[in-house]
């Protein structure tokens, strides 16, 4: 779930809805301009065409924070985080500049450039680009979004872009200057369950203003320079059936694994929100993900009270010449409530589970539970300040302490303040 920046902000409260999809930016854009077009048309009327160069505009993104872990980890490393993932430090979550042309109506030529510096960049920069592909290292800087669209003179418009974008999987996403997630820090579904970009070709089409789709031919999860010889595709619905509801369900699929073309890796994801009203907004997202033949079985390994695992019985036969590996499964759902207090404070809570049925996700095979509590501050249109009060919970002792034994339970406190222009 989503915070939009919109004209709404300034007088009827804060517009809240699921992570944006490439074909609603065009949308919002398209409505922006209709109503520029009504509202100021006597004025217009008499102004030149601006240039192409005049219709490029410039934005930014900056983001702050600390975060105390009450476990106080030997390692000053909170464990399954995304971006969050310094112990009692003073940080750069963000810091981005984007520079774009926006697309809207048939005809349009655009572009979006989206620079990106800070932890977001460490996490989220894909291989071949910022991150080495041998070593999977990556630096403090990255080019989190670059692609070329175009608007095909096709029905109601068929938007082309073409390049490196941001996932359209999920409630929560990398923040950007037009928008950011209710939460400060992000969910185990975002962290564990989906990809945070991909590089390709996309093409959205709104067939009505209750029905949309997007399908798109990419390498695959987080990748620049593609890992393997097959190509992922991917599926998105957008569906409004009434003004306060919209559903959103997404498929990708492809191999992804180095130098392997046949396994694929699918991932289902479904998000549902529900405002009844300015003030509330109720948000379910659940994904479901497989690797085929991801998981292979430890090898046998002869001891001195067993020297023959299978001649003792301790295997049978079967089972040590197959030893065939087994697809690997992941499942997670999360719940938000977002609450506006008033114009400029809200509350914000957020329940998930998280299972990683064979460890291939988190290192771990394990339930993990998590419950966040953000309260929220504008200070003005532009500068956010707010607070993460959360605990996760694992079935298996996974988070470090002090002395650097582990413990179930991982609770923190982070304070973060966000300016957008």
């Amino acid at each position: 779930m989503r915070h939009m920046v919109t004209s709404l902000d300034a007088t009827s409260g804060l517009e809240v809805t699921m992570k944006s999809h490439a074909w609603n930016e065009g949308r919002m854009a398209a409505v922006a301009g209709a109503l520029a077009l009504v509202c100021g048309h006597a004025a217009l009327a008499d102004e030149a065409p601006k240039s192409w160069f005049q219709q490029i505009t410039v934005n930014a993104f900056a983001s702050t924070s600390y975060t105390w872990n009450f476990n106080n980890p030997q390692s000053n490393q909170n464990q399954l985080r995304a971006f969050d993932f310094d112990h009692n430090s003073i940080r750069i979550d963000a810091a981005e500049l984007v520079v774009q042309k926006a697309v809207a109506n048939r005809g349009d030529f655009g572009f979006r450039i989206d620079l990106a510096m800070g932890a977001v960049a460490q996490v989220a920069a894909a291989r071949g680009l910022f991150r080495d592909p041998t070593t999977g290292i990556a630096g403090w800087f990255d080019l989190q979004q670059a692609f070329a669209s175009y608007v095909a003179p096709l029905g109601r418009g068929l938007r082309i872009d073409v390049g490196k974008f941001v996932t359209p999987v999920g409630a929560e996403y990398v923040d950007g200057y037009d928008g950011y997630n209710d939460n400060f820090s992000r969910s185990l579904l975002f962290t564990w369950a989906i990809p945070f970009t991909h590089t390709g070709l996309k093409l959205s089409y709104a067939f009505s203003d209750k029905f949309a789709a997007m399908v798109m031919l990419v390498n695959g999860w987080d990748n620049v320079v593609d890992n393997n010889a097959a190509k992922s595709f991917g599926v998105a619905l957008t569906i409004t059936p009434v003004g306060p509801l919209a559903i959103y369900l997404n498929y990708i699929g492809g191999p992804e694994r180095d130098h392997d073309d046949h396994d694929f890796r699918h991932l289902v994801d479904v998000g549902v929100v529900y405002k009844p009203t300015a003030r509330w907004s109720f948000t379910v997202n659940a994904d479901y993900g497989m690797d085929a033949n991801a998981v292979t079985p430890p090898p046998v390994v002869p001891t001195a009270m067993n020297p023959d695992p299978m001649a003792t019985g301790g295997l049978d036969a079967g089972a040590v010449a197959g030893a065939a590996a087994t697809n690997a499964q992941w499942v997670g759902v999360a719940a938000y409530v977002r609450s506006q207090v008033t114009r400029r404070f809200a509350l914000v809570l957020r329940g998930e589970a998280f299972w990683d049925l064979d460890g291939y996700r988190t290192g771990t095979a394990q339930r993990i539970l998590e419950a966040t509590l953000t309260p929220e501050f504008h200070v003005t249109d532009a500068l956010v300040v707010r607070a993460d009060v959360r605990i996760d919970n694992s079935d298996h002792a996974v988070f470090q302490r002090s002395d650097g034994l582990v413990r179930h339970y991982q609770p923190t406190l982070g304070l973060n303040a966000l300016y957008v222009f």
